[in-house]
């Protein structure tokens, strides 16, 4: 057994291959000085707590919760302005136009640290350009199963990967003098349920997979605002929990800046108050005067504990110049060029390729078909990434403005499916035309009826309306009946779309419906009909609260139309995924693809031999009802709105594709680590989840189970080939490691290369990953060039988290150092004793 060796991670005064302490605004400052991390300096803590001591106790109270969403109160007598917040982490949003960037996982796979901080740069000038001082993001949370419905938002599965996205991204905001706001802290690895659901997870785990990047944020680049989240950790609420908010975020780890609720995510007065909060947003539901001053009598919470949150906040404001910004400063919102072309950068870097059966694409020659339901538009997820663009480039825009409109031919939905809503009848008599509408005034389809019509289609966007006067605006239901006898054989594809519950039944079986309390989604699925037979549907919706939208189509595939594009077509791009509203905020998503598009696909690719795939998502899905019957796949992630452009240019070979998996896809959900542990499925309002598979999630739980990823970690394909050699190690430093290696292009095309340096601790008295990310470079070479590449590898690079000692601790021994370009192609090792 090892001896250990315990020291503490203070990262400011770190040796020779850290980073250096962070210099302060006012401190050597020059024409760069916003390009050095932002630091809450002793004049900021001084002049905040001056205000302080010049506010009223309900000024102080009023000014720890919003006074409406997305602003912080101003208090004028004081010369306290008001402050504007906003989404997102992919672009500006709320009640604007900006630049939509690629979502976060497409950052993580681009593996590019300046790119990646370039992005940030943006979004800080198109932040200040619309007023905008704090913005919210980056989402940092680790991707532990393929159904979370943010997982688009966030920087993948491993801990270091993460960090050194997040890092570089809070940089390039903070350089532009706006706030940047690490979120959501922390454990918050799924949608569902997640007011409820309690994140158990081990302090061991904790601080090796899910708090790396929150640490690094606030230590090492001086983050200025942190965000919880809205699920309990280990049964408290993470807006209640003093251990996490102040013993690690403000005692362990020094933070000074703001501490904010995630939107409605504070659970009662006393817990927040005491508990760490800050900030409640959006307005002030808990932390008001009217339930904290009888605290405050009662003895329950001190008004010091008050004036510690305005402090943070004044301080973070004062050091970031919020104060002191001239109204007169902001520009005219408008398109940003620049802000455009890092957009695109991010798209060509970012799109992985994860399939290429003999060397299918690129597609240089031949006309092209493009179809599927994201030919003609860019997706993106939903909630606060949703971003409004002023214009985006589809796949089919990007093919046509690199090979003319004659070369390229667009195949939409609504030409493929022909409508039938017009031999669709009330009843089986088919004496009237449309849909017999049953209306109650409650939610579960009960009680009297309160109107019945016949309606010709089903296309409603009530919104915050009642359907008909008298009716209530909230909690209805609504029942369609009608029947539809088929004129030939064929295929029809039934869309559904609505906010909250809907479902589909064909002669009283549900095929599709997405049933329960959710914003705006769509559902979708095809059926196989013969000549004269008969079909009874019935559409069932419910509102809850809110706004209120129903929306159905049906159509019959036009075959003939699609047998013939396909002839006249030498190369097909089915364009298929998910969108915002079947992935995003407040829900999780399925694995899988639609039965509609899987079906799509495996149509065509019976009747073309030269398809390829791009896929639209937030993380993994399953390929293996299509996947072996196409010829090429590429993940694209949401690429943002050039992100046509961007695939346009790989697909014809204009670029190479150089995007790496952040992630580990499994072949099927079942293989996954945490798939055990994933869901809590008792039938109890509060609900617990323990992460059992410990810090075994991802890449490092594959290697522990044996079982192979589809594909793996690091991985993605290139238009050319690599060869690694010339691997040395020499110390640098007390318990730091200089990586030294050559990478040649050893194949026809120009490409950029990422190569990733893992750690193996040969023997260790407790259980470790088998390899663990520490390192990696992304390089462009010509062909034929090489270069040669140097790492540094950090003493934390080789130590874990003791729960005796409640420190990381690296214990004496031999240590394996693996390169290469994914988890599971590593051709240079070499072992070095510590």
């Amino acid at each position: 057994m090892k001896q250990k060796i315990i020291f503490s991670f203070i990262l400011s005064i770190l040796t020779i291959c850290s980073y250096g302490q962070p210099k302060t605004i006012g401190e050597n400052n020059s024409s760069s000085a916003l390009n050095l991390h932002i630091y809450i300096t002793k004049q900021a803590e001084q002049r905040a707590k001056e205000l302080v001591s010049q506010m009223t106790l309900e000024e102080k109270i009023d000014y720890i919760s919003g006074p409406r969403s997305f602003y912080i109160r101003a208090i004028p007598r004081l010369g306290i302005p008001e402050i504007r917040l906003a989404d997102g982490p992919q672009g500006i949003r709320n009640n604007t136009k900006s630049t939509l960037y690629p979502c976060g996982i497409l950052s993580a796979s681009t593996w590019n640290k300046e790119l990646v901080r370039e992005l940030g740069r943006g979004l800080g000038r198109d932040a200040k350009a619309r007023g905008v001082s704090i913005l919210l993001g980056p989402g940092v949370n680790i991707y532990r199963s393929p159904l979370c419905g943010r997982n688009y938002e966030y920087f993948g599965e491993d801990p270091y990967l993460t960090s050194e996205v997040a890092s570089q991204y809070i940089q390039g905001v903070q350089e532009e003098g706006v706030i940047a706001t690490v979120k959501h802290f922390a454990a918050n690895n799924q949608e569902w349920s997640r007011h409820n659901v309690s994140s158990d997870v081990d302090e061991r785990t904790l601080q090796e997979i899910y708090f790396p990047a929150f640490r690094k944020a606030v230590e090492e680049v001086q983050v200025g605002a942190v965000m919880d989240s809205y699920n309990p950790v280990n049964g408290v609420h993470a807006t209640e929990n003093s251990w996490m908010n102040i013993d690690i975020l403000r005692k362990k780890w020094g933070f000074k800046g703001i501490l904010m609720s995630d939107w409605s995510s504070v659970y009662s007065t006393v817990g927040a108050a005491n508990g760490g909060l800050d900030l409640e947003m959006p307005t002030g539901k808990f932390m008001t005067k009217e339930k904290l001053i009888p605290a405050i009598k009662n003895g329950i919470v001190t008004e010091a504990t008050i004036d510690i949150k305005v402090q943070h906040i004044l301080q973070t404001l004062i050091a970031f110049g919020c104060f002191d910004m001239p109204k007169n400063s902001l520009s005219a919102i408008k398109d940003d060029t620049q802000s455009k072309e890092t957009a695109l950068k991010l798209a060509r870097e970012g799109v992985v390729l994860l399939k290429n059966n003999h060397q299918t694409l690129p597609y240089r020659k031949g006309k092209t078909l493009v179809l599927g339901p994201n030919a003609d538009i860019i997706p993106t997820g939903g909630g606060s990434g949703f971003v409004t663009p002023f214009s985006v480039i589809s796949v089919y825009d990007g093919m046509r403005k690199i090979r003319g409109n004659e070369q390229v031919e667009l195949l939409t939905d609504s030409t493929l499916y022909k409508d039938i809503s017009h031999q669709i009848y009330t009843d089986d008599k088919f004496t009237h035309q449309g849909f017999k509408s049953e209306y109650y005034t409650t939610r579960n389809l009960s009680g009297a009826l309160f109107l019945s019509a016949v309606e010709p289609q089903i296309n409603y966007s009530w919104k915050y309306d009642a359907p008909f006067a008298d009716m209530p605006a909230d909690q209805f239901s609504v029942r369609w009946t009608g029947a539809y006898r088929a004129d030939k054989n064929g295929t029809i594809q039934f869309q559904l779309a609505g906010d909250d519950g809907y479902r589909l039944f064909v002669n009283d079986k549900q095929i599709t419906g997405d049933w329960g309390n959710h914003s705006f989604s769509t559902r979708s699925a095809f059926m196989e009909v013969k000549t004269g037979e008969v079909y009874r549907l019935r559409i069932e919706y419910f509102d809850n609260v809110g706004e209120a939208t129903i929306k159905f189509r049906a159509g019959m595939m036009d075959e003939k139309h699609l047998t013939a594009s396909l002839k006249q077509a030498r190369n097909v791009i089915i364009c298929a995924g998910f969108n915002s509203s079947t992935e995003g905020e407040g829900f999780d998503r399925p694995f899988a693809l639609s039965h509609g598009q899987e079906y799509l696909i495996n149509k065509v690719a019976s009747l073309h031999d030269n398809v390829t795939v791009i896929v639209n998502a937030g993380g993994g899905i399953d390929f293996r009802n299509w996947g072996k019957n196409v010829q090429a796949i590429i993940m694209a992630w949401y690429p943002g709105q050039e992100g046509g452009q961007a695939l346009a240019e790989i697909i014809t070979g204009k670029i190479s594709p150089s995007g790496k998996l952040p992630i580990s896809i499994e072949e099927k959900w079942e293989d996954n680590p945490v798939f055990n542990s994933y869901y809590d499925n008792r039938n109890v309002p509060h609900k617990r989840v323990q992460y059992a598979e410990g810090i075994f999630v991802g890449y490092r739980g594959y290697d522990q189970t044996g079982k192979k990823p589809l594909y793996p970690f690091g991985y993605g394909l290139s238009y050319s080939n690599f060869a690694y050699s010339n691997m040395t190690v020499e110390k640098s430093g007390e318990n730091c490691v200089k990586i030294s290696f050559d990478i040649k292009n050893i194949g026809k095309t120009d490409a950029a290369e990422t190569a990733q340096v893992y750690v193996c601790d040969i023997q260790s008295s407790v259980p470790r990953p088998l390899k663990e990310l520490k390192g990696y470079e992304k390089v462009y070479l010509k062909r034929g060039e090489t270069k040669h590449i140097s790492i540094t590898l950090t003493k934390e690079a080789f130590a874990f988290y003791d729960i005796s000692s409640h420190q990381f601790i690296i214990e004496p021994g031999e240590f394996k150092i693996l390169v290469g370009p994914s988890s599971e192609n590593l051709p240079l090792a070499t072992i070095i004793t510590l």
